[in-house]
């Protein structure tokens, strides 16, 4: 079937695309600036092979010297590269395609990396933008918030930002008005970044019906769902049948957090980013590239970021340059979240030391043909778009909810 919001193009090879648009646009761009949390840590700790006993090890003793078990909640680490590093990897790689570039950094709940580029490179070029952590009921989503204009992008952030950490605030009237308040602002882009991932770690089926009731009662302020550069394809190609259904645009956000620029970016022949916002709020329509790095299987070129964020930069300024530099921890002994290279010299037990070795060799391009290998069918990215067979699910509820109220 043909898509009617989006044009899709299936990339194999680099390939020259100012026939079909003149600029490019790179959204969902992580930099140093943001924190990630590592509240997903004992989950995934349990389920890797030979660490998982290091790591019930590790945790068991923690538990008899200390008294009380990890607390990740209070642990984050941040990416490695500065906003100036990745704008400019984003830019040359757009640039090399013919197109002029637009760079959308998106730092979860910070945007402290758009001010900075802003410095040098004009708004309408470089927004300011951020991945805003949005608490819904028993989870959260991301979303991300682009061009927040100048004079109040301080203000607004703060007032989302309360949202997000004041508990007391967290209803459904309150996000109901900050979506409003966000939506009466033309130039602003508003995305639900990877709708599908249960990234609360609630399981698929409660994270399902949690985005249902999400979209039910805040998808008349969303302007676009997101195909995101590091999801699989089967997961993106369900957001692209999801989103037609329910007569939706989709961008695409890269969501990079290591040292590659996005796998996935929009086309178009806008001038500036507002103009680009303007064809997908009002003209509800999009045009995304799937670049041909985004073919090859998704937990290789995770492996190859989690090397990136582990990698010693002996280039990097004081305080940045190793992995353990840049990941902080509350260990409860009053002085709140530190460095981990303030309790670790050499980086950490020998165990750990060696996992973080072993995550280097399995992300080097040298495995991807194993990965390729076990990579099941249907998330092999089809060799173009006519291949790509979509199916679109019945959401005839929540259509008739969001066509009531629509919004632009």
């Amino acid at each position: 079937m043909n898509l009617k919001k989006t044009r899709l193009h299936i990339l194999r090879e680099a390939k020259d695309l100012s026939q079909k648009a003149t600029a490019g646009v790179s959204l969902h761009c992580h930099t140093e600036h943001s924190k990630e949390m590592l509240d997903f840590v004992p989950h995934y700790a349990e389920q890797l092979p030979i660490i998982a006993q290091f790591w019930r090890r590790e945790r068991a003793n923690y538990i008899e010297r200390e008294g009380k078990d990890l607390d990740f909640s209070t642990a984050h680490w941040s990416p490695p590269m500065s906003p100036d590093d990745v704008y400019s990897i984003e830019k040359e790689q757009i640039n090399k395609t013919g197109l002029e570039a637009m760079i959308s950094l998106t730092d979860h709940d910070s945007i402290d990396a758009p001010l900075h580029v802003n410095q040098e490179v004009d708004n309408s070029r470089a927004p300011i933008s951020m991945e805003w952590t949005v608490p819904f009921d028993y989870g959260f989503f991301h979303v991300g918030v682009h061009n927040l204009p100048n004079a109040q992008a301080v203000d607004l952030t703060k007032t989302l930002l309360d949202y997000t950490f004041n508990r007391e605030s967290q209803t459904n009237e309150r996000l109901t008005e900050l979506f409003a308040m966000l939506n009466d602002l033309p130039g602003v882009l508003v995305i639900l970044n990877h709708p599908l991932w249960d990234i609360e770690l609630v399981g698929k089926e409660k994270h399902i019906e949690l985005l249902k009731e999400f979209v039910r009662l805040h998808g008349r302020w969303i302007h676009a769902f997101e195909v995101n550069g590091f999801r699989k394809w089967s997961e993106n190609k369900a957001v692209i049948e999801m989103a037609e259904s329910l007569g939706i645009p989709i961008a695409t956000g890269g969501d990079r957090h290591g040292c590659k620029p996005n796998t996935v970016i929009n086309l178009t022949n806008a001038q500036t980013f507002e103009e680009f916002v303007e064809e997908i709020r009002v003209g509800k329509r999009s045009e995304v590239v799937l670049m041909p790095e985004y073919e090859h299987p998704i937990h290789s070129r995770q492996l190859q970021s989690f090397a990136e964020i582990l990698k010693h930069y002996p280039e990097f300024r004081e305080g940045r340059r190793r992995w353990f530099d840049r990941v902080y921890c509350d260990v409860g002994d009053g002085h709140g979240a530190r460095q981990l290279s303030v309790h670790w010299e050499r980086g950490g037990p020998t165990w750990l030391r060696a996992a973080i070795w072993t995550l280097g060799v399995l992300g080097s391009p040298k495995m991807r043909p194993i990965f390729r290998l076990a990579r099941k069918k249907h998330d092999r990215v089809p060799k173009s778009l006519s291949a790509a067979k979509f199916d679109i699910p019945n959401t005839d509820e929540i259509r008739i909810e969001l066509s009531s109220e629509s919004a632009v």
